[in-house]
C-alpha cells in the first residue's frame, strides 16, 4: 500500500508514476476522500476542545451554585455532533482505505515506460535452444509413451486443470524440487514448510486481497475462512506480520516448497494444454526482508540463485526486465527468468523475481528498528526459485531423443538411485 502521506505531498508525480503501470488510474477519489476525512477530523478536535472547556465551566458554575441546565444542554449537543463525525470519519477512513488497496505499487524510475510486454528488456541469454535434427514432439505427446502424469485419472476426482504424476514423473518432479532446495540451502537461504491455508488479513497484506479475490480458491464456513496460497509468498510474507525487526537481524533470506492453487488455468490449445498452466502445481519460492539499502543486493542474489539452478541443468534461458505495465501490483522491479520450450515454439516464465519495496510491509506492517530507536517499515523482495511444472516440461522437451526417450541431468542422478534416462513404454 502507498503512503498517503505521499500522495498528499506530490500527488501530480505519484500519478504519473501509478499510470506508468495502469494509464486509467485517477488519485482524484483518494484526494477527495483524504480532504474529506481531515476536515472531518478537525471538527471533532475543534467540538473535543469546545467540550472540554464547556465542561471545566460547568464544574466552576457547580462549585459556585449556579444553574447549569443551559449550559448542559449546550454539552449534550455538542456531544452528539462529535458522536455523528466520529461515524462520519469511520466510514471515510473505509473508503479512504479500500481506495488504496486498489492502487499498485510505484515502479522505479528507471524501469522502462510501456505497456506492450513485447518491449520487455533482455538483460541475458544463457545456452543455445537446441537444434534438433528429427521431428520432436510436446511434452503431451512424449508422456504418451512416457507416463510421467495421467490428467484423465485426475479429471475423474478433481475436473480438468488438475494434474496427477505417476511413476517416474513423480520421481522427477520429487527430484527437481529436492534439487532446488539443495541449491538455495547452499546459497544460504533458511528453509520453511509453511501452511498451504492461509487468513484474509495475510492476503490483504501481501497484497492479493483485494484486488485478486476472483482467482483464489478458498474455505469459508461457520467455523473457517481461509485461502489455498497462489504461491508461498503470501505466507512468508505474513510470517512476521506486526513484527520489529533490529537492523542487525536482516537481511532475512526465506526458501519454502509448497503447492500453489490458481483459479486461472490458461486457455484450452496446443500454448496452454498439459503442464504449462494448472489450478495446482509446485513450486520453491525464495522471499526477503531487508533494509532499503540492501534490497537490490538481495536481488541480484535471488536472481543468481535461479539462474544458477537452471545453468545446472543445462537449460537455454533468458533474463527480461518486465516494462512497467507488465509488471505485477506489488513490484517496483520484476525480472522474469524465462525457459525456451521446443514443443510451444516460445519462452515461457519459470521465475520472476520482484524487489516490492516497502508496499507489503506497510500493509502487514513489518518493521525494523534502527540502533537510535527509530522504526522504518522493511523492504520485502520474493522469487519462484522455481516453479517445477514448466521445468519439467523444459526437461522433457529439450533432452528428448529421437527415439521417444529423455535423457536426465546429471545434477539430478543422486536424487533418482542412479536413474539417467525416461524410456517409452
Amino acid at each position: 500500500m502507498l503512503d498517503i502521506k505521499l500522495i498528499r505531498k506530490d500527488t501530480a508525480k505519484v500519478e504519473e508514476l501509478l499510470q506508468r503501470k495502469d494509464p486509467g488510474i485517477s488519485l482524484q477519489p483518494i484526494v477527495t476522500l483524504d480532504k474529506q476525512l481531515r476536515a472531518v477530523i478537525n471538527q471533532v478536535e475543534q467540538l473535543q476542545s469546545k467540550q472540554n472547556t464547556v465542561s471545566k465551566e460547568i464544574g466552576e458554575r457547580k462549585r459556585k451554585g449556579e444553574d447549569v441546565t443551559s449550559i448542559m444542554q449546550e454539552v449534550a449537543g455538542v456531544g452528539d455532533q462529535i458522536t455523528f463525525l466520529n461515524h462520519e470519519r469511520v466510514e471515510l477512513e473505509k473508503k479512504l482505505q479500500e481506495e488504496l488497496a486498489a492502487l499498485p505499487n510505484l515502479p522505479f524510475g528507471e524501469i522502462k515506460i510501456s505497456h506492450d510486454p513485447q518491449e520487455n528488456v533482455c538483460l541475458k541469454a544463457w545456452g543455445q535452444k537446441r537444434d534438433f535434427d528429427f521431428q520432436f514432439k510436446n511434452h503431451v505427446e512424449l508422456n504418451e509413451k512416457l507416463h510421467l502424469f495421467d490428467f484423465k485419472r485426475a479429471a475423474k476426482t478433481s475436473g480438468s486443470g488438475w494434474p496427477a504424476y505417476r511413476n517416474m514423473g513423480a520421481r522427477l518432479e520429487w527430484a527437481l524440487l529436492n534439487y532446488m532446495l539443495d541449491m538455495h540451502l547452499e546459497n544460504g537461504f533458511e528453509f520453511w514448510l509453511p501452511p498451504h491455508l492461509i487468513r484474509p488479513e495475510a492476503m490483504y497484506g501481501s497484497g492479493q486481497l483485494p484486488k485478486f479475490e476472483n482467482q483464489l480458491f478458498k474455505i469459508k464456513d461457520n467455523d473457517y475462512h481461509l485461502y489455498l496460497i497462489p504461491t508461498s509468498e503470501t505466507v512468508l510474507n505474513g510470517l512476521h506480520r506486526e513484527e520489529i525487526f533490529s537492523d542487525e537481524e536482516l537481511p532475512k533470506r526465506y526458501v519454502a516448497y509448497t503447492p500453489c492453487f490458481r483459479r486461472e488455468a490458461g486457455a484450452a490449445g496446443s500454448q496452454e494444454r498439459g503442464l504449462i498452466r494448472m489450478h495446482q502445481f509446485n513450486k520453491v519460492e525464495m522471499f526477503a526482508f531487508t533494509l532499503p539499502e540492501q534490497s537490490e543486493m538481495v536481488f541480484q542474489q535471488m536472481l543468481a540463485s535461479a539462474e544458477e539452478i537452471l545453468q545446472g541443468l543445462n537449460l537455454h534461458y533468458r533474463t527480461m526486465l518486465l516494462v512497467t505495465g507488465d509488471m505485477s501490483f506489488a513490484a517496483m522491479k520484476t525480472v522474469d527468468v524465462e525457459v525456451w520450450l521446443p514443443g510451444q515454439n516460445r519462452y515461457y516464465e519459470v521465475s520472476s523475481i520482484s524487489n516490492c519495496g516497502d508496499f507489503q510491509a506497510r500493509r502487514s506492517m513489518i518493521r525494523y528498528k534502527h540502533k537510535e530507536g527509530k522504526t522504518e517499515l522493511v523492504y520485502t523482495l520474493n522469487g519462484s526459485g522455481l516453479a517445477s511444472s514448466r521445468l519439467m516440461v523444459a526437461l522433457l522437451e529439450n533432452n528428448q531423443r529421437k527415439d521417444g526417450s529423455v535423457e536426465i541431468p546429471l545434477v539430478l542422478h543422486k536424487y533418482l538411485n542412479g536413474v539417467k534416462e525416461l524410456c517409452p513404454t
